[in-house]
Parts: structure tokens; C-alpha cells; sequence
């Protein structure tokens, strides 16, 4: 692990385990790390294993068991309004879904009769029972297996685009529509469907953001000369250094491979993440062949200078 990735994702740790007690935004503690929201998240993932949210919400929740259990002078009320909760109620609610066991049960194991399951189970796979005291904290870090990650910096000169967003983020219909108006417009416009080089711009992260709450842009590469009107957008894909990762694989796991940059490449790289959103170069068509070929861009930089103490960029100032 790169000692300075290191040090600015513990940095963000500490100041949510300083913050427990108070309402936390994701912007906020994103601003810790000094990394863009975009990228922070998903490096976030990649090193710690959860999302910012799910590991804010399980400390908490851990934080407050904890108080629970070994102040047991403080009323229920107390611990769940020192903790960041809005109310006893909102507490014990949460504490249900996520232990399978009330806050009284936890506080008295005695009155438990039958072992529960919550969503710590579901999530986690872990087994809780009001007995053990302690929730087990679980952050196990998303990779690629037994793969070697492999991935390249490429040189990429400056593409012209026309695209086309997706109406309902990473829903995959919604995707398979933009793309089929996409591929006819540049059909239209004398690109067949065989010689088209398509990306996807794909800013958020989905383990964050609900899948049609995320930004998902297809866009076809295009010449100078053609002309480009609504419902497409002319945009452009920056001249760069890119990381490349080759990905060959189910839908369903190019979130791994796309966690494999952040957590196994990045932070041993010498780069950093710029602020463009990650792209798929998709090489197949996942409907025809049933898994996904592609190509995952992410735009990086060399950092001009180290970060200095308080965690302060001074390139940047």
C-alpha cells in the first residue's frame, strides 16, 4: 500500500470515529482525503471493503452497541442521541434491522429466546448473538482473487464523441436503449455498427448511489465534420495518460475488476486519479455474447508534489 494512500484513507477513518456522535455527509468526509468525491468513494471501497455510508452506519451502530453494554447507567434515549441518532425510536429501529435484536435485548441477553438474523448476517455473513458483546467488525477488502491486475498507461489523444445519457442511470434496459438510439444515429451518419469505437462515461459509483440515481453517457467516437444535434450531445474524451485495465467477464463482476484499480493498482502506482470520470471501451456486445469485453479507462496524473503535513495539497495552492 502506497504510505500516502494510506495515510490520507486512515486520516478520513479517524475523523469519522472522532465524528460518531454527529451527522455525517459523504462530502464532507471526502474532503478529508482530498481526493474528488468521484474517486474517493470508490478507493474508499476499494481499500476498506464497504462504502463511506456502510461503514459510517456500522460503526455507529458498533459505536452505540458498545455504550450500550458497558454504560449501562445511560438510558437508551441518551445512547441513541449521543451516537448521532435522531431518536430512541429511529435507534432501536435500526439496531432491529441490522442486529435482529432490539436494544433491550442486546442490553439484557437473558430475555432472548431465540437466536435472530440481521442485517449483519445478510450483509456480513456474520453470526450475532446479545451474548458475545461484541459485534465483530467486518472490512473485507474487495480484489480480484488469485488474478495478477494488470493494467497499462496509455497515451490517448483527444476524441470527439457524440452522446447520449441514460435515462435511468445503470438501470440495464435503460442502458441497452441508449445505446441501440445511439448505434442507429451513428448508422445514420455512415459509422457501422462493426467500426464504431464506443465508451461509456460512468460517473458514480454504484455501490453508493442507487443504480438509477447513477450517470451512465454512452457516446460513439466521431470525425470532425459531422454534425451532431439533440437529442445527442458533442462532447470529448481529453488527451491523457490513462490507466488501462482489460476486463473479460460477467456483468455482474466488472465492479471487482473496476475495485482492483482503486485497491490493488492505485495506490502502489505513483498516480493519482484526475477528476474525469471513469470509461468502459467496450470491445463486444454483452447481448450477442453474454459477457462483457471491454476496456476500463481511468484518467491519472503524476503528482506535482507530496502532500504535507495536516494532509495540505500545496500544488494546489
Amino acid at each position: 500500500m502506497n504510505t500516502e494512500y494510506k495515510k490520507r484513507i486512515e486520516r478520513v477513518i479517524k475523523y469519522i470515529e472522532d465524528n460518531l456522535n454527529k451527522k455525517l455527509s459523504l462530502n464532507e468526509v471526502s474532503q478529508i482525503s482530498h481526493f474528488s468525491d468521484f474517486h474517493f468513494h470508490r478507493i474508499f471501497k476499494g481499500v476498506v471493503g464497504e462504502t463511506v455510508n456502510d461503514y459510517i452506519v456500522r460503526r455507529r451502530l458498533e459505536h452505540a452497541i458498545n455504550i450500550l453494554i458497558f454504560k449501562p447507567e445511560m438510558s437508551i434515549t441518551d445512547v441513541a442521541l449521543g451516537n448521532g441518532f435522531s431518536s430512541s425510536a429511529n435507534f432501536a429501529k435500526t439496531v432491529k434491522i441490522y442486529f435482529g435484536f432490539s436494544p433491550s435485548e442486546i442490553r439484557n441477553p437473558e430475555t432472548v429466546k431465540d437466536s435472530k438474523i440481521g442485517k449483519i448476517f445478510s450483509k456480513y455473513g456474520k453470526d450475532f448473538n446479545p451474548r458475545d458483546l461484541y459485534p465483530n467488525q467486518v472490512a473485507k477488502q474487495t480484489s480480484l482473487g488469485d488474478k495478477m491486475i494488470k493494467v497499462e498507461i496509455k497515451e490517448l489523444e483527444k476524441r470527439l464523441v457524440c452522446t447520449l445519457a441514460s435515462a435511468s442511470g445503470y438501470r440495464p434496459d435503460s442502458i441497452f436503449e441508449a445505446w441501440d438510439k445511439l448505434n442507429q444515429w451513428a448508422i445514420a451518419n455512415a459509422i457501422k455498427t462493426n467500426e464504431q469505437e464506443r465508451f461509456a462515461f460512468c460517473y458514480h459509483n454504484p455501490t453508493v448511489t442507487p443504480i438509477d440515481k447513477c450517470r451512465y453517457i454512452a457516446s460513439v467516437v466521431i470525425g470532425d465534420s459531422i454534425q451532431v444535434n439533440p437529442p445527442f450531445t458533442l462532447s470529448k474524451i481529453p488527451k491523457g495518460k490513462y490507466a488501462v485495465l482489460y476486463f473479460k467477464g460477467s456483468p455482474e463482476n466488472t465492479i471487482n475488476a473496476q475495485l482492483g484499480i482503486y485497491s490493488d493498482w492505485l495506490p502502489g502506482s505513483g498516480f493519482e486519479p484526475d477528476e474525469f470520470p471513469m470509461l468502459e471501451h467496450y470491445l463486444n456486445d454483452v447481448r450477442n455474447d453474454g459477457y462483457v469485453e471491454m476496456e476500463i479507462f481511468v484518467k491519472v496524473n503524476i503528482p506535482q508534489q507530496s502532500w504535507g503535513l495536516y494532509g495540505v495539497n500545496r500544488s494546489k495552492r
